[in-house]
C-alpha cells in the first residue's frame, strides 16, 4: 500500500494498513515527517517510484495533484485508489475519466477505468473522502471523543467569570483534554497508574493533572 501523506491522517492510515498486514510505502514532502515515518519503519519515496510496485493508493495530503496521469499509466491493473484527505483533486479524477477507455460502475462508489494500457484503475468513492464515501465516516467511539471535547468547551466558556476566553478561537486546554480521556477509558479496560504525592512534587505537578504542558501533542 501507498501512502501519500504523513501527517495525522496518514499516520493513521499507515498503522491501519501494517495491522492489516500491508506493507506501507510512504511518499512525504516533510523532512520532519519523513524522518518519523523512517523511524517506523516505513520505506519512503517518491510517489513516481512508489506508482508502479502499490497494489493499494490512499492519498492524505490535503493538497492537489498527488496522483496524476503518469502515475496511473504506470500503476499495477486494478489498483485500488483513494482519499481521505482533501477534495477530489488530491487524486486527478478529471484526467481518468478524460483518458480512460471503458468505464464500470462495479457498484455505487466503486468505479473501474480502464486505460489505453489495458490496465485498470478501481476509483473508491469518485476520488471524495472514502471514509464518508465508502464508509459511515467517524466511528462512534472516535464521534463520543469529539462530542465530549465540544461539552466540556461548552461548559468551560458559559462558566468562566474570569474573561480567560476573549473573543477568538482557543486551544481546548490540556486538564479539558485529560478529563476527555478519562472519560473514556473504562470502556477500553484501561488502569490509570495514579502518582504518589512524592512523585508528583518531584515533578512540579497536581497528581490529579494537567500531566502535560498546553503545547504538548
Amino acid at each position: 500500500a501507498v501512502v501519500a501523506g504523513y501527517g495525522d491522517v496518514g499516520k493513521g492510515c499507515s498503522t491501519a494498513l501494517r495491522g492489516m498486514g500491508a506493507r506501507v510505502i510512504i511518499t512525504e514532502i516533510d523532512p520532519i515527517n519523513a524522518l518519523q515515518a523512517a523511524m517506523e519503519g516505513y520505506e519512503i519515496t517518491t510517489m513516481e517510484e512508489a506508482c508502479s510496485r502499490g497494489n493499494i493508493f490512499v492519498t492524505c495530503t490535503g493538497n492537489r495533484d498527488i496522483i496524476i496521469g503518469e502515475h496511473f499509466a504506470q500503476m499495477k491493473d486494478d489498483s485500488i485508489v483513494c482519499n481521505i484527505g482533501h477534495f477530489d483533486i488530491e487524486i486527478d479524477v478529471a484526467w481518468l475519466k478524460k483518458n480512460a477507455v471503458s468505464h464500470v460502475n462495479i457498484k455505487p462508489q466503486v468505479d473501474r477505468y480502464t486505460l489505453s494500457n489495458g490496465r485498470s484503475i478501481i476509483l473508491l468513492a469518485d476520488g471524495r473522502l472514502v471514509n464518508l464515501g465508502c464508509a459511515t465516516g467517524h466511528p462512534s467511539f472516535v464521534m463520543s471523543n469529539s462530542f465530549t471535547n465540544q461539552v466540556l468547551a461548552q461548559i468551560a466558556l458559559w462558566t468562566d467569570t474570569t474573561n480567560r476566553y476573549p473573543l477568538g478561537v482557543h486551544v481546548l486546554p490540556k486538564k479539558l483534554d485529560e478529563e476527555v480521556a478519562a472519560a473514556h477509558l473504562e470502556k477500553l479496560g484501561v488502569k490509570l497508574t495514579k502518582l504518589t504525592p512524592v512523585q508528583a512534587e518531584y515533578l512540579g505537578i497536581s497528581s490529579d493533572g494537567p500531566f502535560k504542558p498546553e503545547h504538548y501533542r
